[in-house]
């Protein structure tokens, strides 16, 4: 395995190197980026001139040049990295700091959320072909690919936003609303529950009924102006979290999984409030980091005490268990924050921004206030990339399972007598991830290279708005150090994508050839 991981990092070396170069070379002869100055009359810009010549190493021919910018990158192996300076005479390291970051945060949380809803959705349409939620889905996906991001992004704007924003000073929901939202959602369970057509019928009425209910409620409490969920619906929503969990990972017929699992949202509500003041006294990551391991501390020790022999599936359903719980806890504590931070002067009653990063107006005092805002200002476009990317995870994730599914060994699994839970999840599912795991893989480290057309519409400055940046202005430095940030993520995904490979399929293995 080292000598295999050894041979494909040099590998990988030679492809990073070969393509840098040309891409340098490429880049150097398509533009000049002394042209706007080389024909200006004004005095000062043959000064101008020689600097950039001189910043830039211009003088030196472009195939010299690559070889002075490779020396600075591989001083990085003595902690001496050097990209370079921009046209602007800055060092391309600080830009490339300060926007890596930025699309991290701007396009990760969108990918892991087209991931895990792109490949649900996908295994419900594939257990559920050519049901009416199948098709529903084949239709939402290839809607939602075709569609352009420029597009969504300014409907969001417009009624996730400013929309919205209106709505919150009554915060009242009005007959139409609550009537078409009851539809949608009786024909959303309906559709993936399905059955016989009075069993959609019944679960269509139900479920609208039901949403119809909550609506109602939430209009009259006004309660998407002081959001929040206390002790009572924390636990409700924990309760069907256990279900949820243990359906997935165990089954509901290991009833020892269950117990520990529902003894989670129990210790939620034990210890709701001394959270709650914790949350209030010392905010901070470090206290939410440190709760987190408390959480699966209790986690384990319940696993412990519940369960004599195999406590492997129970220790991993119950850790899941107590984690989603502890999130509930964080987001409730958001929701109480909700509506102090929107009365801020710095909000003004308007919290879901249309553009920029951060509310340069708030400050940094309250931790928070500034969290909250940075969830805030991700909300549009984490919804607009979502939208876009989980499209193709829904069709490859239904492809794939429906040709595992007609496998022989899932027709000897289902013959030996297990439950189609067991053959789904443990045999079918882990091998649906197999091929999913190249694009998945690949997509993280896309996410990178920034999205040039979602940072443009809402303000943000990342990868893509260097990379856009520097085509534009022929500011090759701040080319080459995108590329470089971007290429070797890209080839580090695909050694990341062979290694999983072999711990997805145990009948995969990596070994060196002598």
């Amino acid at each position: 395995m080292i000598a295999y991981i050894w041979r494909r990092l040099g590998v990988l070396l030679v492809i990073l190197f070969g393509s840098s170069f040309i891409l340098y070379n490429l880049a150097a002869v398509s533009g000049d980026p002394t042209e706007g100055l080389r024909g200006s009359t004004d005095p000062r810009a043959k000064q101008q001139l020689f600097a950039l010549i001189r910043n830039l190493q211009l003088d030196v021919p472009p195939p010299a040049r690559y070889f002075l910018w490779l020396k600075g990158i591989l001083g990085g192996l003595t902690g001496n990295l050097d990209f370079g300076k921009t046209r602007d005479a800055h060092a391309v390291s600080l830009d490339l700091a300060s926007a890596v970051p930025t699309t991290i945060r701007l396009i990760l949380m969108s990918t892991i959320i087209a991931v895990v809803l792109g490949i649900s959705f996908g295994i419900v349409s594939a257990l559920r072909q050519y049901s009416r939620f199948d098709y529903a889905m084949t239709f939402v996906a290839f809607l939602m690919f075709s569609l352009p991001i420029f597009w969504v992004a300014v409907l969001l704007k417009q009624y996730l936003a400013i929309s919205f924003n209106n709505f919150l000073a009554n915060a009242t929901i009005s007959p139409g609303w609550i009537l078409g939202s009851s539809i949608i959602s009786g024909i959303f369970w309906a559709g993936i529950i399905s059955g016989s057509r009075k069993k959609v019928m019944i679960i269509f009425s139900i479920s609208a009924l039901a949403s119809a209910t909550l609506s109602t409620i939430l209009s009259a409490t006004k309660w998407f102006a002081d959001p929040g969920l206390g002790p009572i619906i924390l636990l409700a929503l924990g309760v069907g979290v256990a279900f949820s969990v243990t359906l997935l990972s165990t089954g509901l017929q290991n009833k020892t999984a269950l117990r520990a699992s529902l003894a989670m949202p129990v210790f939620g509500l034990i210890f709701y409030y001394p959270v709650q003041s914790l949350f209030d006294s010392y905010p901070g990551f470090t206290l939410i980091g440190e709760m987190a391991l408390v959480t699966i501390a209790i986690a384990i020790a319940t696993s412990f005490v519940v369960a004599k022999i195999d406590r492997g599936p129970i220790l991993r359903t119950t850790i899941i268990t107590s984690l989603l719980i502890g999130l509930l806890m964080l987001v409730d504590k958001f929701m109480q924050t909700w509506q102090p931070y929107m009365q801020t002067d710095a909000v003004n009653n308007r919290p879901i921004p249309t553009i920029g990063q951060s509310n340069p107006l708030l400050g940094d005092d309250n931790f928070w206030f500034t969290s909250l805002d940075t969830l805030v200002h991700l909300f549009l476009p984490t919804i607009a990339l979502t939208l876009i990317s989980f499209a193709g995870y829904i069709r490859y994730s239904r492809g794939t399972l429906l040709e595992v599914l007609n496998q022989d060994y899932i027709r000897t699994a289902r013959a030996k007598g297990l439950n189609e839970r067991t053959v789904i999840m443990r045999h079918a599912f882990r091998n649906t991830l197999i091929p999913l795991t190249t694009i998945i893989v690949v997509d993280f480290a896309a996410i990178i290279g920034g999205a040039i057309i979602t940072e443009r519409v809402f303000g943000w400055v990342g990868m893509g708005t260097l990379f856009n940046k520097a085509i534009t202005s022929f500011d090759l430095n701040l080319l080459m150090g995108v590329f470089f940030i971007t290429a070797t993520l890209s080839v580090l995904a695909n050694l990341v994508a062979d290694l999983l490979y072999s711990a997805l399929d145990p009948r995969i293995r990596v070994v060196s050839k002598s």
